[in-house]
């Protein structure tokens, strides 16, 4: 680590129905019961299926590493006495004070606002105080395009990405909003 490298603790970003909290080790058993679900596999590009041992732990370690390039929260909904995980939102650093917004929810909790909710609620505490935010989701997925949308995201094109789960480039949609400048 240099010294001239800012570490950035995580905080608690408070919504109405849930808290973004960074993840703790003791999320290991949920995240991979969800991330371990095909149809959520399939909807991201980086989550393999099915999900190889140690994936989620080596995942946790990378985002509770003092210097990392993406900031992770978990949904927690045990402050109205949901479950402790929910879903996944995280931010990836970019240059020029940008980064980009990633997310996943539990089937059980698809078409319920929980991820358009967890979307504004990041955007709107701003946590790495970025002037931009971009965000791209498989074509096949308008569900998330709506929350992106929902949330203030403009649409700006097409591209592509790989997805390891489908192991195949997929069609996504791109989306940014500015937050200042």
């Amino acid at each position: 680590m240099s010294l001239d490298q800012k570490i950035n603790p995580q905080a608690v970003v408070q919504a109405h129905r849930f808290d973004l909290r960074p993840l703790r080790k003791s999320d290991i058993g949920l995240i991979e019961l969800h991330a371990g679900d095909e149809r959520v596999a399939q909807m991201t590009a980086s989550i393999p299926h099915p999900l190889p041992p140690g994936t989620v732990e080596a995942f946790i370690e990378r985002a509770q590493a003092p210097v990392r390039d993406e900031d992770v929260w978990v949904i927690d909904g045990t402050k109205i006495q949901g479950p402790e995980v929910m879903g996944i939102i995280s931010l990836e650093k970019m240059d020029r004070n940008q980064s980009e917004v990633g997310y996943w929810i539990a089937p059980a909790y698809w078409n319920t606002g929980h991820a358009s909710e967890a979307v504004e609620t990041l955007v709107a505490a701003n946590p790495l105080e970025n002037e931009t935010m971009f965000a791209s989701v498989f074509q096949d997925n308008p569900a998330s395009a709506r929350v992106l949308t929902n949330c203030g995201f403009e649409y700006i094109g097409d591209a592509e990405v790989f997805c390891v789960a489908r192991n195949a480039t997929v069609p996504t949609w791109t989306y940014i909003k500015k937050l200042r400048g």
